[in-house]
């Protein structure tokens, strides 16, 4: 996972990891923020919000945050200013394409 990311950023408390969040981006027009994770322990500590806050900070000024919702985070995102895009596509691994397109 990390071998194939292109930006990381991470939370520690001194030699524990707390926190990561991991993209996949161009730096220019899109990043693909796909994970990210804060320990249980240190969870509504503002960790989250600073690991998108140093996302966007490597970031060229026109280049968005693009992200999945894990369904329990759902509520999250929009809190921070995230906007739901109705434009979205899902393909699942075993689903095959359709023939006809």
């Amino acid at each position: 996972m990390l071998e194939n990311s292109n930006l990381i950023a991470t939370a520690w408390d001194d030699a524990l990891l707390v926190g990561i969040a991991r993209s996949v981006t161009d730096f220019h027009y899109c990043c693909y923020l796909s994970d990210l994770a804060v320990d249980v322990a240190y969870q509504r500590r503002g960790i989250g919000k600073r690991l998108i806050q140093l996302t966007q900070d490597a970031l060229g000024q026109q280049c968005k945050i693009i992200l999945l919702s894990a369904p329990a985070a759902v509520d999250y995102y929009p809190h921070l200013g995230f906007e739901r895009h109705e434009q979205a596509w899902v393909l699942a691994r075993a689903k095959k394409l359709n023939d006809k397109a």
